[in-house]
C-alpha cells in the first residue's frame, strides 16, 4: 500500500491538512497532487467543516516539485507533461476557487509550486523566518502554472521581479507584497493561525462563500480553462526545450547549466 502524503484531521469546524513528505521538504509529485485534489472536494462537500487549513510537516511547507518527479517529466513526452501541468493546474484551481475560507500556514520554506498554494489560500500566516523563492527560471523553466494566483497576491511589478531573479526572500518581504499576510515567531504561529480560524468561524457560513465570489467576480475572472491550458502548454514546451532539459539536468547533476557565463580569468599585466 502507498503511503498517504497528506494527514487530514478535523476539529470543531475546522480541517487542518499537512503535507507528510518532510523527507523530500513535501515536494509535489503525482501522487500528492492527486491526493491533495481529492482531500479538497471532499472538505468542500462536507457541511461540517467551516474553515480549511493548509500546512507542511517537518521544517518546511513545500519544497514545489519533487526531483524523482521532474527527472520523470524531463523525460515524458510533450503531451504526457501537458497531462501532467493540467493537473497541477486542477489542484490550484481548486484550492483557490474552494468556497470555504482557506488558511495557510507557512511553518518553514515554501519555493516554487509550494508559493503557488499560499497564493491560492485565502489568509496566509507564516513563521518569521520561513524562506520563498520562485526559482523555475534557473532550471530555465517558469512558474506558468501557478501565475495567475501569484501575480494576483503579489501584482505584475513584483512578480516581475521575482519570476525574473529567482530569487529567495524572506517573511517581512512576502509580507510586503502581499503574499502572506501576517508573519509571526515560531511560538506565536499557531495562536495566529488559530485566531484567523476563530475569526472566521464566527462569520456567517453562506455570507463568507459569497464574500469569496464576489471578490473572485469584482476581481474579473478570465476564461480559466483557456488560462490553464495555455499555461500548461508553456511548460511542457519548456520541460523538453533544451534549456530545460539543461537547467534540469544542471540541477539534478549539481553542477552549473550552460548559460552561466564563466567569468574570465584574470589578465596577467606586463612586467
Amino acid at each position: 500500500m502507498t503511503p498517504t502524503a497528506l494527514h487530514v484531521e478535523c476539529e470543531s469546524g475546522i480541517a487542518r491538512i499537512t503535507l507528510s513528505r518532510p523527507e523530500v521538504h513535501n515536494a509535489f509529485d503525482d501522487a500528492l497532487i492527486a491526493e491533495l485534489t481529492t482531500a479538497l472536494t471532499t472538505l468542500e462537500a462536507d457541511d461540517g467543516v467551516r474553515v480549511v487549513v493548509l500546512t507542511g510537516s517537518g521544517a518546511s511547507f513545500s519544497a514545489g516539485a519533487d526531483l524523482g518527479w521532474m527527472r520523470q517529466m524531463a523525460q515524458a513526452n510533450p503531451a504526457e507533461n501537458r497531462a501532467d501541468a493540467l493537473r497541477l493546474a486542477k489542484l490550484m484551481r481548486t484550492l483557490d476557487g474552494l468556497a470555504k475560507p482557506t488558511v495557510a500556514r507557512i511553518n518553514g520554506a515554501a519555493f516554487g509550486g509550494g508559493v503557488g498554494l499560499i497564493a491560492c489560500c485565502d489568509i496566509a500566516v507564516a513563521v518569521e523566518t520561513a524562506t520563498f523563492a520562485l526559482s523555475e527560471v534557473k532550471l530555465g523553466l517558469v512558474p506558468a502554472v501557478i501565475s495567475p494566483y501569484v501575480i494576483a497576491a503579489i501584482g505584475a511589478r513584483e512578480a516581475r521581479r521575482w519570476f525574473l531573479s529567482g530569487e529567495i526572500f524572506k517573511g517581512d518581504t512576502a509580507r510586503r507584497i502581499g503574499l502572506v499576510h501576517e508573519t509571526a515567531t515560531p511560538h506565536a504561529l499557531d495562536a495566529a493561525v488559530q485566531h484567523q480560524c476563530d475569526l472566521l468561524r464566527k462569520n456567517g457560513p453562506i455570507a463568507v462563500k459569497q464574500a469569496k465570489a464576489l471578490v473572485r467576480r469584482i476581481a474579473g475572472n478570465a476564461d480559466a480553462e483557456a488560462i490553464d491550458a495555455a499555461n500548461a502548454e508553456l511548460i511542457a514546451h519548456l520541460r523538453v526545450s533544451p534549456e530545460g532539459q539543461e537547467g534540469l539536468a544542471a540541477f539534478l547533476d549539481k553542477r552549473r547549466p550552460n548559460w552561466i557565463l564563466r567569468e574570465p580569468a584574470p589578465s596577467i599585466p606586463d612586467a
